[in-house]
Parts: structure tokens; C-alpha cells; sequence
């Protein structure tokens, strides 16, 4: 496998790219260097405050609002993931996949992930997976490296070198967390997941089911932009993101067959 001279990414709407991105892209430009490659999200609000989209070549934090909110913080990483190009390695401790499962191939297929990209990867302890995820970032065309773990502080010396070793292949890296941090990271963006209910699907072959995944997003920590909260829809026949306010819910109408209530004395 060769290695890409520059991190390659798939198809996704850039509308969402701000001024202060293009003027950092200029200036990189003009002093001989190249502009780092970025993620795009393809929702407006979210690559604005990104500057653009999230920023490859460095680690990115995503921590469950609680323990019980980390399938969602896992379902916005393995989205990310599927929309970079190349093998997306998954590495977590034993523990974790054991009380909390392992990633299942059709859902994955469904995120629009193809499983053919994915490498799962367990660890016995919390810095095995942080020794793993380096070794894996070192690794030629790599797309995606993602570590699970569940200690509940970081030292900073590991998280920067985790970055250090993205930016030498210009991967994403991605730590999900169990809990948020409030530790020193080397992180560039730090975000805080909590799962939303659903919009009911509309029926199809005569069944029922859950609707689009929502995830409520919290960006508590930007090196490029401020903070901000969203809510996001994933549009799995699109293969994308969308803000949920967009959507316009369906609203009961008002009953025109009841009788007006009776004067009070």
C-alpha cells in the first residue's frame, strides 16, 4: 500500500467553509506550506465554527455526556470515520467491547461504512489501546484510527504524541471517551455526546422502526473557532449529516369536531 502524499477524503458538501478558513488557507499557501487537509461535517453552523471541518493530521476528542450515552459517542465517531477515504482501525479495551459490544458489520454498512475498511482491534488495558492507536497512526495510508477507552484521566505527554504521530500521516485520529475530561489535552477539539430521540420513521414494507440517529453534539473545546451545541440528524440515503431544526416536524392540527368548553360561573 503506498502512501498519499495528502489525506483524501470523500465527497462531502463544503458550503460550510468559513472566510477565516480560506484566509488560513491563503496564508499557508503564499509562505511555501501546505493547508491542512479537513473534514468537512456539510452542515453550515458546524464547519463555520470548525473553520471549515475538522482538521486531519491531529487527535480530536469525543466523550459520552455519560456511561450510558457511549453508543451514541461511538455512532458520531464511526460517522466521521466513513467519511474519510482508507482503513478505518478500531481499538479499544477488552472491557469495553465486553459490557458495551463490539461495532456489528451490517451497522456499519448502514453508516455507510463497507466492514472490508474496518480492522477491530482489543487491548488489555487503557495504555495498550493508547500504544496501539500510536503504532496504528504510524502505519502508511492509513484513513482513520480510533481508540476506546475508559480511564478517567489522560496524561497530556500521551495525547500529544498521539497527535504528533497522526500528523505524520495526516490521519484522522479520534479518542472516545466513557465520560467527558476535564484534564490537559493536546486535542484540537474536544466534544461532549448525548443521544436524542428519534422523529418517527415513516413506514416502509409495511413496518415500523426507530428513526434517523440524532446525536446532541457539545463542542467544549476548539482550537479553531468557538464552542457551540447542536443537534444533528444522520441522513442514511444521503450519507450525511443535517441540523435538525431544518426538519419541519409534523404538528397536530387542532380538533375542529369538539364542542367549546363551558363558561366557567
Amino acid at each position: 500500500m503506498t502512501e498519499p502524499q495528502t489525506l483524501s477524503f470523500a465527497p462531502a458538501g463544503l458550503d460550510g467553509t468559513s472566510v477565516l478558513a480560506r484566509l488560513r488557507h491563503a496564508l499557508v499557501t503564499k509562505n511555501g506550506g501546505e493547508s491542512p487537509p479537513l473534514l468537512p461535517l456539510g452542515v453550515a453552523p458546524v464547519d463555520d465554527a470548525l473553520g471549515g471541518g475538522l482538521e486531519g493530521g491531529i487527535l480530536h476528542e469525543i466523550a459520552a455526556a455519560r456511561e450510558a450515552e457511549a453508543s451514541a459517542a461511538s455512532g458520531f465517531a464511526l460517522l466521521l470515520a466513513a467519511r474519510t477515504a482508507g482503513p478505518v482501525v478500531w481499538i479499544a479495551e477488552d472491557m469495553a467491547l465486553y459490557e458495551s459490544g463490539a461495532p456489528y458489520g451490517p451497522g456499519l454498512d448502514d453508516l455507510g461504512l463497507n466492514p472490508e475498511r474496518f480492522i477491530m482491534v482489543a487491548a488489555p488495558k487503557s495504555r495498550d489501546v493508547l500504544w496501539a492507536v500510536e503504532e496504528a497512526l504510524s502505519c502508511r495510508g492509513m484513513g482513520t484510527v480510533i481508540g476506546e477507552i475508559r480511564q478517567a484521566s489522560l496524561d497530556l505527554t500521551a495525547t500529544r504524541r498521539l497527535s504528533l504521530a497522526a500528523g505524520r500521516r495526516s490521519a484522522v485520529a479520534l479518542l472516545v471517551r466513557s465520560a467527558p475530561g476535564r484534564d490537559a489535552s493536546a486535542a484540537a477539539t474536544r466534544w461532549i455526546v448525548k443521544a436524542v430521540p428519534s422523529r418517527a420513521a415513516k413506514p416502509r414494507a409495511m413496518t415500523l422502526g426507530p428513526g434517523p440517529p440524532r446525536f446532541a453534539l457539545s463542542l467544549v473545546r476548539n482550537r479553531r473557532g468557538p464552542p457551540g451545541s447542536w443537534v444533528l440528524e444522520w441522513n442514511g440515503v444521503e450519507q450525511r449529516f443535517e441540523l435538525v431544526s431544518a426538519h419541519r416536524e409534523r404538528v397536530a392540527q387542532a380538533a375542529v369536531d369538539r364542542s367549546p368548553p363551558a363558561a366557567s360561573a
